[in-house]
């Protein structure tokens, strides 16, 4: 059943207001993450900074019970959204709490033994800096935990498509870090213990806002928690094979972390902490959009328009890739300038560059099929798509080990990825396809024609890299034409009537209010 166009309308609306207000916060978050980076990074020096990122990589490795439920819950609080069940909200949202509690307590218990029995006897940590590494563990465990319990309200936000409250809430946590980076040019004590404690802080803070806003505007975040059995199979059920296509993820990540810190030591794990800070930012940005699309997928599937569903899939993959490619552009051809002046020629850890790169890269292979897996969750079937994908993201790890161990460099941890999870998004269009009928022919014109964006508008990265001119000048001049070229051959070939003149509109509305200024 397809809604009547004035509802489409107005989904449009909010999904473009939502977009928006996300991408402010994105900018604004942008800006201030870049410089805590800059100045964490120089206050900690390479070595401490190496040891943060992989310590708390220890912790990390089980950010994949974090991710599954918030996405089970998060899917089943837009489904009682869309069904209109009061009742059946509030128990959704209670269950997932009583979820996360025991959770919560699985991972002190994990941590505190397999973490420390893996941080004692594994990883190479520099001499003297055990200690510290006790304190970064034990206050990256409390960071997860209470991420962990804030799971549900930060779903109930995302369904209820609250995302001013995101952005609002989001930059006071980037000022909390901003302060926190600040406050170590003064702290007289260790360096690296008073930042992951003072992180930890942020965390307790963060979570008590969310907390606060949720309880007053939503009311299923209120009155006592409930248990709810048969809910907690159903959800139990969907979250289950959701770990299992997660923690292949962050095996792939924060497992080759500590597969790297065994094989080349703590400073090339800083250089992979780098290329995080900037990966992590572009993968906010994608899911910026990303967080104000999906519970549109998810309610048009329930309301049993596919035409409409598939629509937003092809827009989730469209932007995504677009995204990273206006952040992948200037990289190319000049990450060791940019990586100078947001560090500091004298603090950017060898490798860094090249990680970066093919960090990017890898984004590309692995968030282009991003919708898709929104696609399949909506459905609630999940079992077959996690097992064949989930499987298939599995070899990440032992194949970067078997690399290593037989001599390659830390860089084919990022190629072996990139290698992976391409073969992951073939697996991931072909399940989705036999399981809804999403179309394939429309899907892959479109994957086609973005990669012929892409190879067009680098062309200008490598012919501005050829021509000898200063740094400065060569990075303004690829950057400028490399975005122009994207732009005209999206407005050429990818954006739809639609969305022409939603641009127009715009535009239009732009222009008419400089005219009254004037």
């Amino acid at each position: 059943m397809t809604p009547p166009a004035g509802q489409l309308s107005e989904n449009s609306r909010r999904l473009a207001r939502n977009t928006l207000m996300l991408y402010f916060r994105m900018f604004m978050l942008m800006l201030i993450g870049l410089f805590t980076s800059r100045v964490v990074m120089r206050t900690l020096g390479v070595d401490d900074y190496g040891v943060y990122n992989v310590v708390g990589g220890v912790v990390t490795v089980f950010t994949f019970l974090t991710t599954s439920l918030s996405a089970a819950v998060s899917r089943f609080l837009a489904v009682g959204l869309g069904e209109g069940d009061a009742g059946r909200l509030r128990r959704i949202f209670s269950t997932g709490l009583v979820i996360q509690l025991g959770l919560a307590l699985l991972l002190v218990l994990l941590v505190e033994t397999a973490g420390l029995w893996w941080l004692n006897h594994k990883l190479v940590i520099p001499a003297g800096r055990m200690g510290a590494a006790h304190w970064v563990l034990q206050c990256s465990l409390g960071v997860l935990v209470v991420t962990l319990l804030a799971v549900p309200y930060n779903a109930a936000i995302i369904a209820h498509e609250r995302m001013s409250a995101f952005a609002v809430i989001s930059l006071v946590e980037a000022g909390l870090k901003l302060g926190v980076a600040l406050l170590l040019y003064v702290s007289p004590y260790d360096k690296l213990v008073s930042y992951a404690a003072l992180m930890l802080a942020v965390a307790v803070l963060v979570r008590v806002l969310y907390g606060l806003y949720c309880r007053h505007h939503f009311a299923e975040a209120r009155g006592r928690l409930e248990y709810d059995g048969a809910l907690t199979r159903e959800m139990a059920s969907f979250a289950g094979w959701s770990f299992f296509g997660s923690s292949a993820y962050v095996f792939n990540t924060q497992g080759v972390n500590q597969v790297v810190n065994l094989f080349f030591g703590v400073a090339v794990n800083a250089a992979r902490g780098v290329a995080l800070q900037v990966e992590g930012i572009v993968k906010q940005c994608v899911s910026n959009f990303l967080t104000a699309l999906n519970p549109q997928i998810t309610k048009a599937w329930a309301a049993g328009d596919k035409e409409y569903c598939f629509e937003l899939v092809r827009k989730g993959a469209k932007y995504t890739w677009l995204v990273i490619l206006v952040f992948l552009i200037p990289v190319l051809g000049e990450a060791e300038l940019l990586l100078d002046v947001w560090l500091g020629p004298d603090k950017v850890p060898p490798h860094a560059p090249t990680f970066l790169r093919l960090a990017l890269l890898g984004l590309l292979a692995d968030l282009a099929g991003n919708s898709l897996h929104t696609l399949v969750q909506a459905t609630g079937r999940v079992k077959r798509f996690y097992l064949i994908t989930g499987l298939t993201s599995y070899l990440g790890l032992p194949l970067v080990w078997l690399a290593f161990k037989l001599g390659a460099g830390p860089a084919w941890a990022y190629i072996l990825f990139i290698a992976v999870y391409l073969v992951v998004l073939a697996e991931r269009l072909i399940l989705v396809h036999r399981q809804t009928g999403f179309p394939l022919q429309p899907y892959l014109r479109l994957l086609l024609l973005l990669v012929m964006t892409s190879c067009f508008s680098l062309m200008f990265c490598l012919f501005a890299h050829g021509l000898g001119w200063a740094p400065g000048w060569r990075l303004l001049f690829s950057t400028v034409l490399g975005w122009v070229s994207v732009a005209v051959y999206t407005w050429r070939f990818l954006l739809t009537d639609g969305e022409k003149a939603w641009v127009r509109r715009k535009l239009w509305i732009l222009r008419s209010k400089v005219s009254r200024h004037e």
